[in-house]
């Protein structure tokens, strides 16, 4: 049995990075042209892909932490304004949006579902990428990791889209790609739906017990 449960759904929740775009080439991409810049040495793909759906905070303490063994606050604070001018200026080089996505957000607009993107990523770059995507017109909300007091895995951020929607979390659905998205919505009580391909820092999606996991979000409709 399902969990989408579509026809008894107002509205539905988006994790971008790993669930709707895959951007990990180009985080890596602005992630090593910032640290060529602050003379530091660089990091591989799998590595950004092993780092990626925390929050560019997170992906700057891991790639410090990999490089000195430790995270410097002067360091982090360098390295996390320098990596999102850099990653501003191209955001989306090689970023593109998963296989399955584009005729499940169909189908959401078709049936009158509002969607939202809940990301953790800072909310003018999400909006950036949408945007060149042309994924903008889908989403009547946009909350970033630094929109809100709290970003997930606190259940802020879905709960404030909830509210905004004047809906109930039993009519919500949250579909994400990390044991963060899990996290924030079974903290704030509503279904979750994650997807097999996304980023969950180097462990299975299925550690933390999904309700549902699936290969195309497609599959859903």
């Amino acid at each position: 049995m399902s969990v989408a449960q579509l026809q008894s759904r107002n509205l539905v929740l988006f994790d971008l990075d790993g669930t709707l775009v895959d951007s990990a080439a180009d985080l890596y991409r602005a992630m090593n042209l910032s640290l060529e810049k602050l003379g530091f040495a660089t990091v591989t793909e799998a590595q950004v892909r092993v780092w990626v759906g925390k929050g560019a905070a997170k992906l700057c303490e891991a790639v410090l932490e990999h490089l000195f063994g430790q995270v410097d606050a002067q360091q982090q604070e360098q390295l996390l304004s320098t990596f999102v001018d850099v990653y501003a200026q191209e955001l989306c080089v090689n970023t593109r949006v998963y296989e399955g996505v584009l005729p499940f957000l169909d189908y959401c607009q078709t049936h009158n579902i509002t969607m939202a993107c809940v990301t953790n990523k800072p909310e003018h770059l999400a909006k950036g990428i949408l945007d060149i995507l042309q994924l903008s017109p889908y989403f009547k909300i946009v909350i970033g990791g630094d929109s809100l007091s709290e970003r997930k895995p606190h259940p802020l951020p879905l709960l404030h889209c909830v509210e905004l929607e004047g809906t109930s979390t039993a009519e919500t659905l949250m579909i994400g790609d990390s044991s963060n998205d899990v996290e924030a919505a079974r903290r704030a009580g509503i279904d979750c739906i994650v997807v097999s391909y996304g980023y969950n820092h180097g462990e299975s999606i299925y550690d933390c017990q999904p309700q549902q996991v699936v290969d195309h979000l497609a599959e859903l409709v």
